[in-house]
């Protein structure tokens, strides 16, 4: 009989340790699977963490202009970039908030600071702390984006909004503060800062109402000098490995010694680093799981062997090659594994979204998706917005599962058939041990 034929009679002649080797496969298999699909899930949601959480590195000098930080920001590591030039401009149509606070003594009536605005040139304004960190939030618009790097627009705070009757779509004029230049700008958004105002007389550019965030090169146009410097420029990196190339092209760019290079990268240790801790583990389970499946299957196959004695003696005897019983037994264990990955795929899509929901936390935070990009050292780290992990079971998952399962039952019927090669069918039928 063609020993194929055989290992299915087998299996249906002990159906109950057909059963009960089939309940074992499904077992491991599933818990294959799930390392896998936890190790997909990790590696998914820790990319999207990289996009999202990222890691801030503040670059700050006296020759970094809006030129350098656009070089820096188009280098490999760097995904998002923000320089940040300030300055005091004039409003024009528009009359700025004024401190309520007692001037202080020599300050004159109509002094000229009270009608400054702070402007900000920006490229993206969600990368500023205040947005990032959630203190600060757009209420009406949207914010200065990459793409308003050619246009004439301006985000401007509530109170200021509110004082002269402004709303998106209007336009405000501002004139540079040696009198030479006045640039119209488009209002696209209004932002609500929090921080009152001081109780004591302040010039009106340092109140936070009078804050105005504009495209650097509007900042640039304003400004009296065309090299203008920029106050800090922050760059998004994915991990802080990256932070040391990031540093050297600053170097080459700006000189060694002459700038200030700060890696925050607190949000990143918090939320990837964990993120990296559960994938590890899934690739451990995998492992684990593997090889004690295979020492169990091992164990069982062998007893089974030891219980055939007789059989495996007669086959012997009427001239069967003692390979063939090996290939026997490893399709029976096959026959047996490979039912048990479609039950273990079944079980997976079941339950896999509840267990990676419960090893990958995917807790909010205050801050809605992307908002939140850096934190101040000394508070406490702001929560990135991750999504859920998702647990998909794909061809390529399953094909692992089948290979390992299969492997397993290879290395299962390896061990027991040194046993088989080493049988003698007179030894076999003359003494029944």
């Amino acid at each position: 009989m063609n020993f194929v034929k055989r290992a299915g009679t087998s299996l249906r002649a002990r159906k109950a340790r057909t059963v009960v080797l089939s309940g074992i496969f499904v077992v491991i298999c599933t818990l294959l699977l799930g390392g896998f699909l936890l190790q997909a899930a990790a590696a998914r949601q820790e990319a999207d963490a990289r996009r999202t959480i990222g890691v801030d590195v503040t670059v700050r000098g006296k020759g970094l202009g809006p030129a350098v930080a656009d070089r820096l920001g188009r280098s490999a590591p760097v995904n998002r970039y923000n320089p940040v030039l300030p300055l005091k401009a004039e409003a024009r149509g528009a009359q700025p908030l004024e401190s309520d606070g007692p001037k202080p003594p020599g300050t004159r009536t109509g002094d000229r600071a009270r009608h400054f605005l702070a402007v900000s040139g920006v490229r993206d304004s969600s990368m500023l702390l205040p947005f990032s960190y959630g203190s600060a939030r757009i209420t009406a618009g949207r914010g200065i984006t990459p793409e308003d790097s050619g246009g004439q627009v301006a985000v401007v705070e509530r109170r200021l909004a509110e004082r002269n009757s402004l709303k998106v779509g209007d336009t405000v004029r501002v004139r540079s503060a040696d009198h030479r230049r006045t640039v119209p700008l488009t209002i696209v958004g209004v932002f609500r800062d929090p921080t009152p105002d001081p109780p004591r007389w302040t010039p009106s550019h340092e109140l936070p109402g009078n804050t105005l965030y504009t495209p650097v090169r509007v900042a640039q146009e304003l400004g009296s000098d065309a090299a203008a410097v920029l106050s800090e420029a922050v760059f998004r990196i994915g991990s802080p490995e990256q932070a040391e190339r990031l540093h050297a092209e600053a170097e080459r760019l700006l000189g060694a010694g002459t700038f200030d290079f700060r890696v925050n990268d607190r949000a990143y240790r918090d939320q990837v680093r964990p993120i990296q801790q559960v994938g590890t583990f899934a690739g451990l389970i995998v492992w684990v799981i593997a090889l004690a499946g295979a020492l169990i299957l091992a164990l069982i196959v062998m007893l089974q062997v030891r219980e055939r004695r007789d059989e495996l003696g007669v086959l012997l005897a009427m001239g069967e090659k003692k390979r063939k019983l090996i290939g026997q037994h490893l399709v029976e264990v096959a026959a047996v594994a490979l039912p048990a990955v479609a039950v273990a795929a079944l079980a997976g899509q079941l339950a896999g979204q509840e267990l990676g929901d419960a090893l990958l936390d995917h807790r909010q935070g205050d801050v809605t998706p992307g908002q939140r990009q850096r934190e101040p050292v000394a508070a406490g780290t702001p929560r990135a917005a991750v999504g859920p992990p998702a647990m998909d079971i794909g061809p390529v998952v399953l094909g692992k599962v089948a290979g390992i399962g299969l492997g397993i039952s290879l290395v299962s019927t390896a061990v027991p058939g040194i046993g088989i090669l080493r049988l003698h069918p007179r030894s076999i039928l003359t003494h029944n041990e």
